[in-house]
C-alpha cells in the first residue's frame, strides 16, 4: 500500500475475457469444435488500464451504463476476480455484497443460511449465535426463518444478505445494486446503516443504477465508460456530468 490513508489502490488494472466469436445451433456443436481445437475466441477487455485510490472512511460511488465495467471493478477489488494486468491493494476486512444469493444454499432455510453465510464470511458459530437475533431483527424476516430460501423473493434474500454482511463493521463494505431490490422503507434502513458505518470510518464502495442514491450517499465518484475512466472526483460534479451525457 503506497499511501497508508488509502483503503483501496488500483494501478493500471486490466481485465480481459475470452469470448467465443461464433454462434452455435446447439451445445453439441460448441463442444465438438472445442474438443477439436477449432473454437475461435475474441478478447473482450472489460477493464482497460484503470488506476484510482479510495481513501479510508470514504463513501465511493461507481456509475456508468451496463457493460461499462462497474461490477467487474467491484469483483476485482473484493478479490473474486484476479486482474489480467495491474495490481490491487486493499487494507482491512472486506464484506462484499455483490451477487444476490452468493454464499447461500437456496435449498436450506434462512435460519440455516444465516450460519452458512456467516461461516463463508469467516465468522465462528459462537459469534453467529451472539449476533443471530440482531440479524433477524434487522432483516425483519422472523416469520420466514424456517422457510427454504428458494421460496424467497429477491428482496427477501437481499434483506438477509445485507443484515449478515453488516452485523459487524467491516473495514470495507462493497455494495453492488443490492439496495435496488426490496421495498423503499428497507432501502432507507440500509442507507441509515451505511451512514452509521461512515461515521465508524468504514470505507463503502457502491454501484447503483440510482444516480440519486449515489448523490445521496457518496462523497466521491468514478464514471466508467467502456471499461475506462471517463471522470473521477466529487460526487456532485461527476454525477452532473454523467446525467448531462445521458440527456444528449
Amino acid at each position: 500500500m503506497e499511501n497508508k490513508e488509502n483503503a483501496v489502490e488500483l494501478r493500471n488494472v486490466e481485465m480481459h475475457f475470452n469470448m467465443s466469436s461464433e454462434r452455435f445451433e446447439s451445445f453439441k456443436e460448441y463442444f465438438l469444435k472445442l474438443v477439436k481445437g477449432k473454437l475461435h475466441f475474441e478478447k473482450f477487455v472489460a477493464i482497460n488500464n484503470v488506476s484510482f485510490d479510495i481513501k479510508k472512511g470514504d463513501v465511493f460511488g461507481i456509475v456508468g451504463l451496463n457493460g461499462s465495467g462497474k461490477s467487474t471493478t467491484l469483483k476485482i477489488i473484493s478479490g473474486i476476480l484476479e486482474p489480467t494486468k495491474g495490481t490491487v491493494e486493499t487494507e482491512g476486512i472486506i464484506a462484499p455484497l455483490i451477487e444476490l444469493g452468493a454464499g447461500f444454499d437456496m435449498e436450506l432455510t434462512a435460519r440455516e443460511n444465516i450460519y452458512l453465510n456467516g461461516s463463508v464470511l469467516g465468522y465462528s458459530k459462537k459469534f453467529m449465535d451472539e449476533k443471530f437475533d440482531d440479524i433477524v431483527e434487522f432483516s425483519e424476516m422472523k416469520d420466514f426463518l424456517d422457510v427454504p430460501m428458494k421460496n424467497y423473493s429477491s428482496g427477501m434474500v437481499a434483506r438477509i444478505g445485507f443484515a449478515i454482511a453488516t452485523v459487524t463493521t467491516p473495514d470495507i463494505l462493497i455494495v453492488d445494486e443490492i439496495l435496488a431490490v426490496g421495498d423503499f422503507l428497507f432501502q432507507q434502513k440500509c442507507e441509515e446503516r451505511i451512514s452509521k458505518m461512515m461515521n465508524d470510518d468504514t470505507t463503502v464502495i457502491i454501484v447503483s443504477h440510482s444516480i440519486e442514491q449515489i448523490e445521496r450517499l457518496c462523497k466521491h465518484c468514478i464514471w466508467l465508460e467502456h471499461g475506462k475512466i471517463k471522470m473521477i472526483g466529487d460526487t456532485a460534479e461527476v454525477c452532473e456530468a454523467y446525467k448531462h451525457s445521458q440527456r444528449e
